[in-house]
């Protein structure tokens, strides 16, 4: 299955999306690579930090071009709305993702690089964006290896024209700013209801000192569901967080 809008709660420390990310390695994408879908968020940063195997990002935006952030057990890369990316794994990497804005990325801000001609198709890009609702796993490769086509060419065009390249990737993200203005009322409710209500707890609890923060609680959640089929590769959202329970008389650990 692909992401529905209300995957990402809003508990999350922050009022951030929190998922850890097994980047796609059923086979290469066209380039040879092993990959996700190059994308773009609109208003959403997003960080990752890499817990296990070996990658790197690829990341370009209209101002800086193209650069290139290695991925290792422990490395942290954040980058902001506006820049398009690509995960690529050399080796078994995961990462945990943190998405800004309750997870807006996985809301509804986001849009896969097909390449100029596709985005003239609206329906041909509908199709292709919703290839993993269609076929499973095996329509989440389509839609990688689709992507990865377009992303050929968009580098092919950094070899051969660096002015047309920054040109075509400016277009790009003007465009999918342009798509999202239909959503701003959504967004912004989204974002109200996970960040801007986290900062006016912070605000109550500043503002109250030196009284203690109020009623105590602990929240927790377990890997629960199929895994989403997103762009990068596999995603197990942070969900469904519920209040740990108060136990009495000895509590019984997990064995080792």
């Amino acid at each position: 299955m692909t992401a529905q809008p209300e995957t990402m709660p809003t508990e999350v420390l922050g009022g951030v999306g929190l998922t850890h990310l097994k980047i796609y390695e059923d086979r290469p994408a066209p380039d040879g690579k092993q990959s996700g879908c190059a994308h773009v968020h609109a208003v959403t940063d997003e960080a990752y930090y890499a817990v296990a195997g070996e990658g790197y990002l690829e990341l370009h935006d209209p101002e800086n071009g193209f650069r290139v952030a290695p991925l290792t057990p422990g490395s942290f890369v954040q980058f902001t709305p506006g820049t398009i990316h690509r995960a690529v794994s050399t080796g078994g990497l995961e990462v945990v993702v943190v998405i800004g804005n309750a997870g807006l990325a996985e809301r509804g801000d986001a849009r896969i690089y097909f390449g100029p001609d596709v985005d003239a198709d609206p329906d041909e890009y509908r199709r292709l964006a919703g290839l993993p609702n269609e076929k499973g796993r095996d329509g989440a490769l389509q839609r990688r290896d689709a992507s990865i086509e377009g992303y050929m060419a968009l580098m092919a065009l950094r070899e051969s024209d660096p002015k047309a390249y920054l040109g075509e990737v400016a277009r790009f993200v003007d465009l999918h700013c342009r798509e999202m203005e239909a959503l701003r009322d959504r967004f912004a409710a989204i974002v109200e209801a996970g960040p801007g209500r986290w900062t006016e707890v912070l605000r109550d609890r500043v503002g109250a000192l030196p009284a203690r923060p109020g009623v105590a609680d602990t929240l927790t959640a377990a890997p629960s569901g199929e895994p989403i089929l997103g762009m990068c590769g596999t995603l197990q959202p942070v969900g469904g967080l519920q209040a740990l329970a108060t136990l009495s008389g000895e509590v019984a650990l997990p064995s080792a």
